[in-house]
């Protein structure tokens, strides 16, 4: 374990929605330039645990302390201008913009400028030049003035995670950002984010084992709402109850 406190806490937090207990006391922690990948099952409450963190769902009970406060009560804009940046499993970008105006749109989000975007906003450099940053970052910058909707379903993911830096974050939230990826498109992403490892703190949600085993410095397994298991990806690997609730067979 780090000695130095973890940037991000999240402590006891709890889920409902009517009878389903979607997250059950849950406890993860965050450090600083750490990759901490969640796995489990489909339906295991990855996705709501993540939008609990980002604001978009309210939990019922527990604490989320980033950088010591607990933010578990504040609204996603806020979380966001503090250093929160989340991809999504469906891409999430404008397919009329260009890859640079996207991003652009994302820099200006995070300086709260108001969005009257057009023309004017792509000639101002304090935009402009840290998009252009954030394309290069996830070597997109070849394409900043193709239409978003023209880019490959890979290079759609590179600019949403383009997006996602260019909110300056100190933690990144990726939802799946495999998904939908064939191997190639894979391996290019697992170098991306292999590169911002030392850069930023992640929590990853992933299915792609080879991608989780490459990137996470720790792995924590949800099952049914609940945390089973954390630990390094061989320690969870290893674990019988993981093997037996996701893992399977194939990872003995």
């Amino acid at each position: 374990m780090r000695d130095d406190p973890p940037l991000l806490a999240v402590k006891g937090l709890v889920k409902r929605f009517g009878g389903l207990l979607a997250t059950d006391h849950v406890n993860v922690e965050v450090g600083s330039a750490e990759t901490h990948a969640l796995i489990g099952p489909n339906g295991a409450g990855k996705t709501t645990l993540i939008a609990q963190v980002q604001g978009e769902l309210r939990p019922d009970e527990g604490a989320i302390l980033f950088n010591g406060r607990d933010i578990a009560r504040d609204a996603g804009w806020r979380r966001a201008v503090g250093g929160l940046a989340r991809s999504f499993q469906i891409t999430s970008i404008f397919p009329q913009f260009t890859a640079l105006a996207n991003v652009v749109l994302a820099v200006q989000a995070q300086a709260g400028h108001s969005f009257h975007f057009g023309r004017r906003a792509m000639r101002e450099a304090a935009l402009v030049e840290p998009a252009r940053g954030a394309l290069a970052a996830i070597g997109l910058a070849h394409r900043a003035q193709s239409r978003a909707a023209a880019l490959s379903h890979g290079e759609q993911r590179q600019l949403e995670l383009a997006m996602a830096l260019a909110m300056r974050p100190k933690l990144l939230l990726l939802d799946e950002p495999m998904a939908g990826m064939g191997r190639q498109d894979t391996a290019r992403m697992t170098e991306i984010l292999r590169n911002l490892k030392s850069q930023y703190s992640i929590l990853l949600v992933e299915h792609d084992m080879s991608a989780v085993e490459a990137l996470a410095d720790r792995v924590s397994v949800l099952v049914s709402g609940r945390i089973v298991a954390t630990g390094s990806f061989e320690q969870v690997r290893a674990d019988a109850q993981v093997r037996s609730a996701y893992l399977g067979e194939r990872h003995r």
